[in-house]
C-alpha cells in the first residue's frame, strides 16, 4: 500500500510522471507540469483528472480549436483519435489513465 499526496510531487522537468500502477492494459500516472504539452492523438481513450491547479484543455475538431477550462476535480475524457493539448495555468498536477505505452 502507499499514499500519494499530489501537492508534494514535483518532477525534474515538465510532464514528468510518477507511475502509480499498470492495470491490465492501462497505465495510471501522476504528472507534474508548468508548461503546455504538445498536440497529440492517443491510440486509445484517455482520462485526465486535474488534482491541483488549473488546465486549459484544447481540442481540435474539423480544424476548429475548442477550449475547456479544467479546475481541481474536473475530468477530461478523450476518445481514441481525439486531438488535444493541455495548457496548465501555472503549476498543475494531473492524474492520467491511458492505454499502456500511449504518448
Amino acid at each position: 500500500m502507499k499514499v500519494i499526496k499530489p501537492e508534494t510531487y514535483t518532477g525534474s522537468r515538465p510532464w514528468d510522471a510518477l507511475p502509480i500502477d499498470d492495470i491490465e492494459n492501462a497505465s495510471i500516472k501522476l504528472h507534474w507540469t508548468s508548461t503546455p504539452y504538445q498536440w497529440h492523438v492517443n491510440d486509445g481513450p484517455e482520462v485526465f483528472v486535474v488534482l491541483r491547479g488549473q488546465v486549459e484543455m484544447r481540442t481540435r475538431q474539423n480544424a476548429k480549436v475548442v477550449s475547456y477550462q479544467l479546475n481541481e476535480g474536473d475530468i477530461f475524457h478523450a476518445e481514441e483519435g481525439d486531438e488535444h493539448v493541455a495548457h496548465p495555468v501555472g503549476e498543475a498536477r494531473v492524474l492520467v489513465i491511458e492505454r499502456k505505452g500511449s504518448i
